[in-house]
């Protein structure tokens, strides 16, 4: 019946000074947060999402793109926001469907360091329009600048891909007919000439399939 007791006390005093130094050590920090100020914070946050259906676009700019956190906690807590710990709004897509869809921004999608809360984000809802994915392929249109210049015109050009493939949001990529390639300069250019040539389409929302970029080989002829 004795040996219990005795392991009982050696696990209480072996090693008893470092002990009481780590229970020291904590009972002081927790004084210094404990009497630490409270006080409030405005931190500026871009909006994130995660969790996009598959097949499912946004269509056009959120009702915001930044929010506005108003927050509070210790001051050391608050001084202690810094890249690693910045706060963050993160809006789960995984239930949005076509059309309009307003998501709240409360504790359930803000991000904050231990110690810190949020007392109000502003606006406290933001607004996505969403629309089904759609892919097309659109002509490429080819622009010239300088022809004619130095007494040579356009006998002949040939572009390769001659159509590009898009896809967005389904009710923008309806829109676009044809996508424009940068300008070429021919006004030095005699014989025939190969050019790498940038491609791009008006709407932002819209993007390519593969490399936006085409070879426009242009044969010119005395005028």
């Amino acid at each position: 019946m004795i040996r219990p007791f005795k392991w009982i006390r050696d696990l209480l005093f072996q090693n008893l000074g470092w002990k009481l130094l780590s229970l020291a050590i904590a009972v002081v920090i927790w004084a210094l947060v404990a009497t630490e100020p409270e006080l409030t914070t405005m931190a500026n946050v871009r909006l994130e999402y995660k969790n996009l259906p598959e097949g499912l676009e946004i269509s056009s700019e959120p009702s915001a793109s930044s929010i506005e956190l108003e927050l509070s906690g210790p001051a050391g807590a608050l001084r202690g926001m810094g890249e690693a710990n910045h706060p963050a709004v993160v809006i789960d897509m995984s239930g949005a469907a076509s059309g309009e869809h307003t998501f709240s921004i409360g504790d359930r999608n803000v991000k904050v360091m231990r110690g810190v809360r949020l007392v109000r984000a502003i606006p406290s809802g933001v607004r996505f329009h969403f629309e089904p994915r759609r892919m097309n392929t659109v002509p490429v249109h080819v622009r010239f600048l300088g022809e004619g210049h130095n007494g040579y015109a356009v006998a002949e050009y040939h572009v390769d891909p001659p159509e590009m493939e898009i896809t967005g949001p389904a009710s923008r990529v309806a829109r676009i007919a044809a996508v424009v390639a940068d300008p070429i300069d021919l006004a030095n250019t005699t014989g025939t000439a190969q050019f790498h040539v940038n491609v791009f389409t008006e709407d932002s929302f819209v993007r390519f399939q593969n490399t936006p970029e085409v070879v426009v080989i242009v044969t010119m002829k005395k005028k």
